[in-house]
């Protein structure tokens, strides 16, 4: 669900001080983009925040979220945007998000 050497990752290139920082800012932004996920979304619109989700989610190692993501993008370009289970995408972040809030701390310690 989480790919923790893509969290370690991260921690070392923007340093410890920081990390914090960044993830409060993408736990943030993530939320603000899955709010403004519709199914009376236009198409480019809902393109856009699923490819924006899938980045965001990718750069903290969250990666059955961006999978999720990728999925609905992927469905949106095919024309397919009935298809798009938006409530198994917020859902899925939210679960990411427990595992990671909950493990955040002993994953870093190794």
């Amino acid at each position: 669900m989480i790919q923790w050497a893509r969290v370690n990752e991260l921690r070392d290139e923007i340093g410890t001080d920081d990390f914090d920082e960044v993830v409060e800012l993408f736990l943030e932004e993530v939320e603000e983009a899955i709010q403004e996920l519709s199914p009376d979304s236009t198409p480019e619109e809902m393109e856009q925040h699923l490819h924006f989700l899938k980045g965001s989610a990718l750069n903290l190692g969250f990666r059955e979220f961006s999978g999720l993501c990728q999925d609905g993008e992927k469905k949106v370009a095919a024309g397919q945007t009935d298809n798009i289970d938006l409530v198994a995408i917020v859902n899925g972040f939210e679960r990411s998000k427990s595992v990671f809030v909950a493990q955040l701390s002993q994953m870093l310690k190794s």
